[in-house]
């Protein structure tokens, strides 16, 4: 056939065969299409060339099947478009037999799967080719040398497609060029995957060779696991991290180094506790000498420390309770510590903190007393006595100052019991006593001074409870007694000076009255090493109420004594000037005025009080003494037993009406007598 023919001819360029000159792939190869419909690329053969028409040399003339498929199995189709620049083969061969070629005919694309085409009319079946390619024939067909041709009609053709060759010539060879070209990148692709290949291989094996490292390295692993479960714990407890002996040995002391301590602490007692067993191990005798040896280096520097902050408390104008808090409280595991492992280097520091507290406290009440000692005070003798002539001058004293004259009466409650009723009870602070110029009852010195004792008791009480925790509760009495005993016998004294000289009964009640608040306020904040101080203080202070009391009753007994039948009449009331006893006024008793105002400043205070008190007996008997002159005076009014009893009724009726809002046990049992004493007399 012709078709076998062109594709045994050398090219026109003289270079060889295509086929021969490329290498041999194992990829797939493409087939040129020489007709606008897609073809089937056949299986690759290394003889044939990529520039034939067909893949078999006894080939049909006839069109391939559109639905052949690739060789390789692949049931995806293949298809390659040729370029735009090449001219479609049909035609190009329709050119050279001088026929025309339809691309809709039905001759070149059956209608139906296997029809075959019919065949052209005037088709030459076999053509004599006579030894000669298809190049070598076209000029001979041009030339008429070809009989049975129509030269008119084939010449024009034949010179036609010769030229069109020539032109498509240059066009063929690049295209071959580039094949080439790909079939060496191809090849180039082929030996990089079959490089590739390799390196997968040896990176399989390098795979396989960390999957065993990795799984001997598991056992090993689990192995360790094992061991470390089994001695990790013993090894844990004996053992001492540097980080530990760095931060006793030169940290600063502070939480961390606190937190090394504990854990020091915690191993030497695992190592004490393994030393008293029966087995004897050698990492236990080879690490108690260094562990001994940290541990003194950590109470050489408790010790330091306390030592600077103890003696930082005797600088001057320094808050005690700021060092209590922030550094000592802060850090008493320090103390704790020291106590278990040098318990005479413990004691010793304990001992100069009681001597230096001892003096910081002294010392600062006495500064206190002193300028407390400075403020203004009324003095109340026995001019001011129920019973006494009212034109004596009352006085004020202040150590070391002139008398001020008193602006009020000493036996009126007036606004005093304010200092029972605030809420907020604050001393009054150094500056502002040294400062006051005015004048003050003893019960202001004595609420400042011991309200700043009590809270400053329950401050340190509640510090030495916590830093020295360890300590039995005698231990802790005897240490709190040595701070305080010097500051409690200065509070005894400032007492003793208020009320020694003072018939003031109204202050010294009020003093007692704030004395069982404190007593309260310290139960209530469960301080009970002060109760020697506020039973000592009540000492102080009822036998000298019961002093004020007998002298008002003295001084009533007196008035009465020196009502005569001739000065009766002049006692009765309050002017006192005519001698008829006709005449007389039925008015209350002057006395009865100051009486009840007297009894209800009393009252008032004692507004809690009971029946087991002192000032419920002193009150009786000043009562008996009191009703005692009435009886007396009445008799002023002759035998006019109407008006004695007039008399005695308005002066009970008096003093009910003062103490009538008074409050208390005390105060019902004061109102129910004198309304029976007043009833008695009106019925």
């Amino acid at each position: 056939m012709w078709l076998d023919r062109l594709s045994n001819q050398p090219t026109p360029s003289g270079s060889p065969p295509v086929g021969q000159n490329r290498s041999f792939s194992p990829a797939p190869r493409r087939s040129m299409h020489l007709a606008p419909g897609s073809l089937a690329r056949p299986g690759y053969s290394p003889r044939s060339s990529s520039l034939s028409l067909v893949s078999r040399s006894n080939a049909s003339n006839t069109s391939l099947p559109g639905a052949a498929r690739v060789s390789n199995g692949s049931t995806l189709k293949q298809q390659i478009t040729p370029p735009e620049f090449v001219e479609d083969p049909l035609a190009i061969l329709g050119k050279i037999l001088g026929l025309s070629f339809n691309a809709d005919d039905p001759i070149n694309h059956g209608t139906e799967a296997g029809a075959v085409p019919a065949k052209p009319s005037g088709f030459v079946e076999n053509i004599a080719f006579n030894g000669l390619s298809l190049q070598e024939l076209a000029p001979g067909i041009i030339g008429g040398e070809k009989e049975g041709l129509n030269e008119e009609r084939r010449s024009p053709l034949s010179m036609q497609s010769v030229e069109e060759y020539d032109k498509e010539k240059d066009k063929l060879e690049d295209l071959h060029r580039s094949i080439s070209a790909c079939d060496d990148v191809l090849k180039s692709v082929e030996i990089s995957l079959t490089s590739f290949q390799k390196d997968l291989g040896h990176v399989s094996a390098e795979i396989e060779t960390l999957q065993n490292r990795s799984s001997a390295l598991n056992t090993r692993l689990e192995n360790r696991k094992v061991v470390e479960k089994l001695l990790g714990p013993a090894v844990e407890e004996i053992s001492i991290a540097p980080t530990i002996v760095k931060v006793i040995s030169e940290g600063p002391i502070d939480e961390t180094w606190l937190k090394a301590l504990i854990e020091l602490e915690r191993r030497s007692k695992m190592i004490e506790i393994k030393l008293k067993g029966s087995e004897t191990i050698k990492a236990i005798t080879d690490v108690k000498p260094l562990l001994d040896n940290l541990t003194a280096k950590a109470v050489e520097r408790i010790r330091d420390y306390l030592a600077a902050q103890i003696k930082s408390l005797r600088s001057p104008n320094i808050n005690a309770q700021i060092i209590q808090q922030q550094t000592l409280l802060r850090y008493k595991e320090l103390y704790g510590f020291l106590s278990r492992n040098h318990q005479q280097l413990a004691e010793d520091l304990g001992q100069a903190y009681i001597n230096t507290m001892r003096w910081y406290y002294f010392n600062n009440f006495s500064r206190y007393r002193q300028a407390l000692d400075k403020m203004l005070l009324y003095q109340v003798d026995r001019h001011d006595a129920l019973g006494a002539d009212q034109s004596t001058q009352r006085a004020t004293k202040a150590p070391g100052t002139r008398p001020v004259q008193a602006s009020h009466d000493a036996n009126n409650i007036g606004r005093r019991m304010d200092i029972l009723k605030t809420s907020n009870k604050t001393a009054v602070s150094s500056y502002v006593a040294e400062e006051d110029k005015t004048t003050h009852h003893i019960e202001t010195p004595f609420q400042s001074f011991n309200q700043a004792l009590i809270d400053n008791v329950s401050s340190e009480y509640s510090f030495l409870t916590e830093f020295f925790s360890f300590s039995s509760f005698p231990q802790m009495s005897r240490r709190f007694t040595e701070i305080f005993d010097p500051t409690f016998n200065l509070g005894h004294s400032l007492v003793k000076d208020l009320v020694d000289t003072t018939h003031d009964c109204l202050g010294i009640l009020l003093c007692v009255r704030l004395n069982q608040h404190y007593a309260f306020e310290l139960q209530r904040r469960k301080v009970p090493v002060a109760d020697g101080y506020i039973n000592g203080t009540n000492m102080l202070l009822w036998p000298r109420f019961q002093v004020a009391m007998d002298l008002h009753c003295e001084s009533i007994r007196l008035l009465a004594t020196t009502v005569s039948s001739r000065s009766a009449a002049s006692k009765l009331s309050f002017t006192g000037n005519t001698s008829d006893a006709t005449k007389q006024s039925t008015a209350p008793h002057y006395l009865t005025q100051r009486f009840g105002q007297f009894l209800y400043g009393i009252l008032s205070i004692s507004y809690e009080a009971g029946d087991d008190e002192p000032v419920f007996n002193s009150l009786g008997r000043l009562r008996n003494e009191y009703e005692a002159f009435l009886v007396k005076a009445s008799k002023g009014a002759g035998t006019d037993t109407k008006k004695r009893e007039r008399f005695l009724a308005n002066n009970y009726a008096l003093i009910l009406t003062i103490i009538a809002d008074t409050e208390g046990k005390l105060a019902q049992e004061q109102q129910q007598h004198f309304e029976e004493l007043k009833n008695a007399l009106e019925a």
